[in-house]
């Protein structure tokens, strides 16, 4: 990582924040992709990687994957391409011996992420790597703690000091903890993967999806790393001095089933809570941006929030397509199954719906 990105002289500082939602991440690599070509085109740098024009990359479950990925300074077509090769291997079915632990193996899209996440010299990159070309900031569940872990590769940050205060080396320093495994636990969705087993010093914890923590949309966490004086970034603040771009994976409102509805009763509401708070969670953190910032740019957040009057600590962009209830019908009919993590017969609309999306894009919404 270049010190520029963190020194406090930069004129102009950008955050790109990237929501978790499993195999909906197609949907933001095409949004992703049509930032990459408006930047390149502008620039006339036809090797511009979006790591060269952000400052700080955060990401949560699907979303973390991919902003280590920019953030290692991979094009965005390599990252679709990845996509495309691996999704079928990453939603590999675990062996009935292992079902408790999670409906997939962790261990295609463990190996995926060991092989790319590696040093010059082949041993496993930390999160401390040279190679991560700007900073990083990955969430996580430490489930054994029950607590969210932000974790990011500042090396100013209070849990990445690697001398202790006598002068010995820490054993608890949170960038000599392997990459891919920091990645792997933040796509630990409860239910389809199992937990990722990290030791620190000589503590075990068990970390777990992101995604439920508040932060599966992680826009607002992001700005508090970069601004707040307890994360030791210290980015001054201010709608020309720092920009916030958030994009999501798509977002449907939890229905129910009426065939469930009639057979289960009051249990078929209990089947819409969790994608219910998330979504409303998910909602909540855009509204806080919107508050504590000036929007750009963003679809409403509901039909009363049309317009929000923010306090200025930042410039806003939130891209993300809500799709109504025909729209999925229609495409469950279409291409079968639902809207889940891992639905992989959803892949090609969602990258359709993504390339389409990417046309609101706009040079000045991400300069």
């Amino acid at each position: 990582m270049s010190p520029d990105h963190l020194s406090q002289d930069k004129p102009r500082r950008r955050i790109l924040a990237l929501d978790g939602g499993g195999i909906r991440g197609v949907f933001t690599i095409e949004v992703l992709a049509r930032m990459e070509g408006m930047l390149r085109q502008h620039t006339g740098k036809n090797d511009l990687v979006l790591a060269d024009h952000f400052d700080l990359i955060s990401g949560t479950s699907t979303g973390a994957i991919i902003a280590t990925f920019l953030s290692w300074g991979m094009p965005v077509d390599a990252i679709r391409h990845l996509y495309s090769e691996q999704a079928q291997r990453m939603f590999t079915r675990a062996p009935w011996w292992q079902f408790h632990r999670g409906k997939f193996s962790d261990i295609n899209i463990a190996d995926m992420l060991r092989s790319i996440f590696v040093e010059e010299d082949g041993t496993p990159a930390l999160l401390g790597t040279s190679r991560l070309k700007t900073l990083l900031l990955i969430v996580m569940r430490n489930a054994t703690t029950s607590s969210a872990w932000p974790l990011s590769n500042n090396p100013n940050a209070l849990y990445n000091q690697r001398i202790n205060a006598d002068g010995s080396p820490s054993e608890e320093c949170n960038l000599n903890l392997p990459l891919w495994q920091l990645v792997r636990a933040s796509t630990a969705a409860p239910v389809y993967f199992p937990p990722e087993k990290i030791t620190l010093g000589k503590q075990h914890f068990e970390f777990l999806d992101g995604g439920i923590t508040a932060y599966n949309n992680p826009a607002l966490i992001a700005y508090l790393m970069a601004t707040q004086p307890c994360y030791r970034v210290g980015w001054p603040t201010g709608v020309d001095r720092l920009h916030l771009v958030s994009i999501g994976t798509g977002q449907i409102r939890s229905r129910l089933n009426a065939f469930l509805r009639r057979i289960l009763g009051n249990l078929s509401f209990a089947a819409t809570v969790p994608s219910g708070l998330m979504d409303s969670i998910s909602r909540e953190q855009d509204m806080l941006c919107r508050t504590l910032g000036r929007t750009l740019h963003g679809a409403p957040i509901d039909s009363e929030a049309t317009e929000i009057h923010g306090l200025d600590q930042f410039s806003y962009v939130r891209y993300n397509r809500e799709f109504s209830g025909a729209e999925v019908l229609a495409a469950e009919k279409a291409h079968g199954g639902g809207f889940s993590l891992d639905n992989l017969r959803m892949i090609r609309f969602l990258t359709e719906e993504g390339q389409k999306f990417g046309e609101q894009v706009q040079l000045g919404h991400i300069l």
